[in-house]
């Protein structure tokens, strides 16, 4: 890859990185840190990368720096992501969204990032397999199996509200 190359791929792929880190952590800094590290990364394994895989190559690089930076904190803070009480006067949008948010939150790491990437980023399953390194009937299981847990945990929620 040429510098030119590593210039348009960061340029193309920026915001969908960032995006996806923050969709994922939920936490703006630390999205920024993984961006970054997958920047510094690509550009120290250029040589090794194709151009037309350099998308494929920052979001597979992207999951494992997640899932190791997950390891490393050994649990995320889900705290501050506290579902408002009933009869505190919070609107009902806002409600579903932090409702939909926490459903997707507890789901696994790999079904949350077949989520992410699928319904909130628009990648094709082959795609999916290639940047979770799965095939493409593995991200589909993995997919319905996500939507499950979602739905299980949304007409849960409803009882809530």
């Amino acid at each position: 890859m040429t510098k030119n190359e590593y210039d348009i791929a960061v340029k193309e792929h920026a915001n969908a990185l960032y995006g996806f880190g923050i969709k994922f952590l939920r936490d703006s800094e630390n999205a920024q840190d993984i961006v970054q590290d997958v920047f510094e990364k690509l550009w120290i394994n250029r040589s090794a990368v194709e151009f037309g895989k350099a998308k494929s190559w920052m979001f597979t690089t992207a999951y494992h720096a997640i899932l190791n930076f997950i390891k490393r904190r050994k649990r995320m803070d889900y705290d501050s992501d506290r579902l408002p009480e009933k009869g505190e006067g919070a609107d009902l949008k806002f409600v579903s969204n932090e409702v939909v948010e926490r459903a997707i939150s507890i789901l696994p790491p790999l079904q949350k990032s077949i989520i992410l990437l699928r319904d909130l980023e628009g990648y094709s399953y082959q795609e999916i397999g290639d940047i979770l390194e799965i095939s493409d009937s593995q991200v589909k299981v993995y997919l319905f199996r996500a939507r499950n847990k979602i739905k299980k945990q949304l007409k849960d929620s409803r009882k809530l509200v």
